[in-house]
């Protein structure tokens, strides 16, 4: 049977993948900086200060970040019967994990210094297995559906499940929170979530992995200096990444927009409102923007959802501003626009890095989709590590009922880098369909 015409349970289970993928990325983005370093007028202890565990969460994705590259180049010059990608993801799977799990776990009682340890090597090991199990999987998909039309099917799927699964982390890691059990019940739940969706969705493609793909010959340094000679990846990549990067901060900043712009205490139940506005705005979104790339192109549909971050993102400072119009409204309003840009921008990378992929193929003569996923996270990793540390920095002009300025320079903020991504990415003219190497 051929690649694209495989069937659907088989793009279906794929993507199952990424509910509990996403769960587990959404729920520590929301809420580990808050959890180790929560307002100082919440009611939840303070383990660190905060400038301590921003500090801490963005250095440790800057030295973690060293092994993508090198699992990247690794699992395409693997050779093995599983083929390249099954053996990372059998071995680091159950380690990424139970070490989630464990970012929520420290010694309370160890003093400041040793939990700041703790959050360190615990961090740099999750963010180590998180990449040897979650790059070479992505890596399967351009490895196994080889055109656009599939790859988009596939990643819509992706998107889907996904959102679901932001949903999740998002909204119900709140509500576990706080009516069952605290963040150690919300951190296992999710752990165990993210383990069963990759297995399963590993087992489902199982059969249609290729193991008879020429593992790459040439060295480390050739292999990264042939993809960044690459100029449409050059081109595509600071779009996503600094919309990630501003994403990163608008999210994890909503426990403090619900403590010091609405005022509310519950947090957890509050954030779960917004995000859930947002996710169900989001999966409306999505069938809204497949159509916009069939019917102009892809990259035309990705530059105009950044545009549409860009101007939502900067909104979110003027919340509670508006006269006559309750402040919850607003922040909800917000929220609610906001999800068909980031449908946009979640819709179409995988694909775009695909055709990046099927590019470099007419380079190099090799299929890099490892090399390639794996780079770009990289990048990412190291850019969105220090989303934390600006947060933190930001913060500090003011997180507080009676000081709000840091909390509403978030939003202006991230609208400014995605700005910038866009004004690198529209230069940026790969077809949809890449031809194949004579």
């Amino acid at each position: 049977m051929a690649a694209d015409a495989l069937p659907f349970r088989t793009k279906l289970v794929y993507a199952f993948d990424s509910l509990g993928a996403e769960a587990l990325l959404e729920a520590r983005g929301l809420w580990l900086l808050y959890f180790y370093a929560p307002p100082a007028n919440g009611k939840t202890g303070t383990l660190l200060p905060l400038i301590v565990a921003g500090a801490v969460l963005t250095t440790v994705p800057l030295v973690a970040a060293i092994v993508d590259p090198l699992v990247g180049h690794w699992s395409d010059r693997t050779s093995s019967r599983l083929g390249r990608r099954l053996p990372f993801i059998l071995g680091a799977t159950p380690l990424w994990a139970l070490l989630g799990f464990l970012l929520f776990t420290p010694p309370r009682h160890a003093g400041e210094a040793w939990i700041a340890i703790y959050l360190g090597v615990v961090f740099a090991l999750y963010s180590a297995a998180s990449i040897a199990s979650g790059g070479p999987y992505e890596a399967l998909m351009p490895e196994i559906w080889r055109g656009s039309r599939e790859r988009l099917s596939v990643n819509s799927l992706k998107v889907y499940f996904g959102a679901a699964g932001g949903g999740i982390g998002l909204v119900a890691s709140g509500l576990i929170i706080d009516h069952l059990g605290g963040f150690r019940a919300m951190a296992l739940s999710i752990a165990l979530l993210a383990l069963v969706s990759r297995y399963v969705g590993m087992i489902g493609i199982w059969r249609r992995v290729r193991r008879d793909e020429p593992p790459v010959t040439f060295p480390l340094r050739e292999a990264l200096r042939a993809a960044f000679r690459n100029r449409y990846f050059l081109l595509y990549l600071p779009g996503f990444v600094l919309f990630q990067v501003g994403l990163n901060m608008v999210r994890a900043a909503l426990p403090y927009y619900v403590k010091a712009i609405l005022g509310f205490q519950h947090t957890g139940t509050w954030v779960a409102v917004l995000t859930a506005v947002l996710i169900v705005s989001l999966v409306a979104s999505i069938p809204l923007q497949k159509r916009a790339a069939r019917r102009s192109t892809k990259r035309h549909a990705f530059a105009r959802a950044m545009i549409g971050a860009t101007i939502v993102f900067s909104l979110i400072a003027f919340v509670g501003v508006v006269p006559h119009v309750p402040r919850t409204a607003q922040l909800v309003a917000i929220m609610a626009a906001a999800g068909l840009p980031i449908a946009g921008v979640y819709l179409f990378p995988a694909t775009l890095t695909a055709d990046v992929i099927d590019f470099d193929r007419l380079q190099t003569g090799y299929r890099r989709e490892a090399t390639y996923y794996q780079l770009h996270s990289f990048v990412e990793q190291v850019a969105t590590s220090l989303a934390p540390g600006l947060l933190a920095l930001l913060l500090l002009l003011g997180d507080t009922t009676g000081h709000t300025l840091g909390v509403r320079l978030v939003g202006p903020f991230a609208a400014g880098l995605v700005l910038c991504g866009y004004l690198v990415f529209r230069h940026y003219d790969l077809a949809d369909e890449v031809p194949a190497p004579a």
